[in-house]
């Protein structure tokens, strides 16, 4: 499936939050993330990637009505998630009401790249990179691998096919996080999203256990 669909303009930052506050005024979980096995089975697929089975600290933004991240949770020790917007924040409180190990933020990026608390041995960048522009993206990309500890993983899952809010293709945002010099460790792709993962460490689960 091709998805280098034309890179159009960015919209302003009071028209992308209009777009996701109409989204998330009609509902709590607007992409289903709660109820479509598409999405259940893409968040197994990501989990069971991650090279590692436990983590210290794992940054999340654009983590919209929080599914994933009461599942990042389980596995890692502090989670910081973050959606610029309110009612995004607002769905994603009350999923991880229960959990003392996660923080919600309001953070608009790259601008409010949380750089203060990194480093984090683990950023997820999920279905967020296609809705910047190009430069912002980069930027972005920038910012997540820097942000990394010695031994830091960087993760971008992302929906492949073309939609109207689209602002970026979504080769283009994993051209962008493959820029940045990290090595890529996983690759799957499907023609309904793709996921990729890069590391500092270039070993292999099965080397790093000492298996081969």
């Amino acid at each position: 499936m091709n998805t280098e669909t034309p890179a159009r303009q960015a919209p302003g930052a009071s028209d992308r939050l209009a777009y996701f506050e109409s989204l998330y005024g009609g509902s709590d979980d607007p992409y289903g993330l709660r109820t479509r096995w598409y999405e259940e089975r893409k968040r197994a697929l990501l989990l069971a990637a991650l090279p590692h089975r436990r983590y210290r600290s794992v940054y999340e933004p654009g983590c919209g009505a929080g599914e994933l991240t009461v599942a990042l949770a389980a596995r890692c020790d502090r989670v910081l998630a973050s959606d610029f917007s309110p009612q995004a924040r607002a769905s994603a409180q009350a999923r991880t009401a229960a959990l003392p190990n996660v923080r919600i933020a309001a953070h608009a990026l790259p601008q409010d790249f949380p750089h203060a608390d990194g480093p984090f041995d683990l950023v997820v960048v999920s279905e967020l990179g296609y809705f910047l522009g190009e430069d912002a993206m980069q930027a972005l990309a920038r910012d997540c691998a820097d942000a990394l500890g010695e031994d830091g993983v960087l993760v971008a899952c992302n929906w492949r096919p073309d939609f109207e809010a689209r602002v970026l293709a979504t080769d283009a945002v994993h051209r962008a996080f493959a820029a940045t010099g990290l090595t890529r460790t996983v690759a799957h792709t499907e023609s309904d999203f793709v996921l990729d993962i890069w590391c500092r460490d270039p070993r292999s689960v099965a080397q790093r256990e000492g298996i081969r």
